[in-house]
């Protein structure tokens, strides 16, 4: 009996698999997307905030303003897009979107630098883009300081020793903590679309009846839809994981097995999602539709992008019922901090009790739906 079973739903697994491969729709999907997705977050989005263009008024015009303006630039992060020595063209750049940082150095500024106490100069943010204005002048900041110390010519010691260090990431670079999330968001992905549209196209050619007349159960054919999916999103979580060691160079220092455990709990949510969202649509369009209106909520509750901890409270509480978030909190812990189950059985825990409760409804409606 148990053989009989096992034959009829790698029956079911082998037509999917014909299908996906028949279908060039399908193929770029699994294939293309992935490689895509990794290319776009690996390199356009990011949050590192370099060549701000900068705007220098320089009233002073002496040796010290124009080491101080080498400083802004030697390190990236500014590159000088005008100089002046009107305040008024500042203005101007900024207004017309020229320039995002201005720096002003009053007159006597060499002068005040060797001094006992100090000079000052003022920097003027445009604070459209909040993010990249406080990055921006964060830098600016840090620069005019360490300029000042180096530069003068008196002894200082500040009453506190500040020596900051960055674990994990020592670089900040945001493709460090983007790339590793590819993997949750492409698994999501592909589970959703393939599961739902499998099974809603069967419905629309009539076969899911003739199905369903055969001595296949609905537990069986449930299996037998599900497990290519999850064996294709497998694949692109090997294959991601490759590439983002391979060519964009992220560290890897947990364990694999503990990844895998990961990617296999997540993706009882995310096939069981894709199953209900085939008993609510009568179409591919639907499903599509319906995959595509579930998928960005759910990836911006995740913490993909922006940090749980700045959302409200409400939304902070949402999110814990959001599996993405569970299964991306596992990946970056794993990939960057060599996280065991120890530290992750939260994570863990949320969900396998996640992924059997929506792959239990589901099952149960779709039974009920071809029933």
């Amino acid at each position: 009996m148990m053989r009989e079973r096992l034959e009829r739903i790698l029956a079911v697994a082998g037509k999917e698999l014909i299908g996906i491969r028949r279908d060039p729709r399908l193929l770029r999907l699994v294939f293309v997307a992935p490689i895509l997705q990794l290319v776009v977050f690996g390199y356009a989005v990011s949050t590192d905030v370099r060549d701000t263009p900068l705007f220098v008024v320089d009233h002073d015009r002496s040796a010290a303003s124009r080491a101080l303006v080498e400083s802004m630039t030697a390190g990236g992060y500014f590159r000088v897009v005008g100089r002046s020595d009107r305040p008024r063209d500042l203005v101007e750049a900024l207004d017309h979107g020229r320039a995002t940082v201005g720096l002003v150095v009053p007159t006597g500024f060499a002068a005040d630098l060797a001094g006992p106490h100090g000079a000052r100069v003022q920097i003027v943010v445009d604070g459209t883009h909040s993010n990249v204005a406080t990055v921006a002048l964060g830098h600016a900041e840090q620069i005019v300081r360490a300029h000042g110390l180096t530069a003068a010519d008196v002894a200082f010691r500040p009453p506190v020793d500040l020596r900051e260090r960055a674990w994990y990431n020592p670089a900040l670079l945001s493709r460090v903590f983007n790339v590793p999330a590819v993997i949750g968001s492409i698994m999501l992905l592909v589970s959703l679309l393939l599961t739902a549209l499998a099974v809603v196209r069967e419905r629309e050619i009539g076969t899911l009846e003739q199905l369903m007349v055969s001595p296949i159960t609905p537990g069986e054919l449930i299996a037998g839809k599900t497990l290519p999916f999850a064996a294709i999103a497998l694949f692109d979580l090997v294959l991601i994981t490759t590439v983002a060691l391979a060519w964009f160079g992220v560290p890897f220092t947990g364990n694999a097995l503990v990844l895998l455990l990961a990617a296999a709990l997540f993706l009882l949510s995310a096939l069981g999602i894709g199953l209900l969202i085939s008993t609510v649509s009568a179409t591919q369009q639907e499903a599509f539709l319906a995959s595509f209106l579930l998928f960005m909520p759910v990836m911006l509750l995740s913490g993909f992008m922006f940090p749980v901890s700045s959302m409200p409270a409400l939304f902070r509480a949402l999110t814990l019922l959001n599996p993405l978030r569970h299964y991306l909190e596992i990946v970056r812990a794993v990939f960057l901090k060599a996280a065991g189950l120890e530290a992750l059985w939260p994570q863990f825990l949320a969900l396998a009790v996640m992924g059997a409760g929506v792959m239990a409804v589901a099952a149960a409606r779709f039974r009920k739906t071809v029933g």
